[in-house]
């Protein structure tokens, strides 16, 4: 990093920019209403994994916060929750369905590619039935869009 992005880096405010639930609470509720409909029927320590890991992507410190306390309360494990940055090299601390389903996550958040590959998807869609798939495609979608709203508007974990 040269000395001026890190100059730049290091004055760059980190508290929040706006409220945009409060600004936009009919866009709030539809998050709300979408993240509720999206979860149904998923294992909740999936969906908290899910979550983590595209918001560790995203580097969404807000949404970082809560749901690695909201996979503690789930009954998530200090350990599976350290790991899961590096859950290839750890597979071992992962069943083949959370493994699937965290390599779908990488795949929709980092679109780098322009797609998602046939083989990420079909992994997926060998350990989730076609209605679990779609509401895990959804959990996705969902998690990604508060990542956006969080990292833009800088929420501050903790808060809210």
């Amino acid at each position: 990093m040269t000395t001026e992005r890190k100059e730049a880096a290091h004055t760059e405010q980190h508290g929040p920019r706006m409220h945009w639930a409060k600004l936009a609470p009919e866009v709030f509720k539809a998050m709300l209403a979408l993240e509720v409909a999206a979860k149904r029927g998923l294992d909740p320590v999936l969906v908290e994994l899910v979550k983590i890991r595209a918001s560790q992507i995203n580097r969404c410190a807000f949404c970082l916060d809560m749901h690695v306390k909201d996979a503690r309360k789930a009954g998530e494990t200090e350990e599976r929750i350290y790991l899961l940055n590096a859950w290839e090299e750890a597979a071992g601390f992962y069943t083949e369905k959370e493994q699937a389903a965290l390599a779908l996550t990488e795949a929709m958040t980092v679109l780098t590619e322009g797609s998602v590959p046939d083989a990420v998807y079909e992994r997926a869609a060998a350990h989730f039935d076609e209605a679990e798939l779609a509401h895990l495609i959804a959990v996705i979608t969902t998690i990604n869009a508060w990542n956006r709203f969080g990292v833009t508007t800088r929420l501050v974990p903790g808060q809210m």
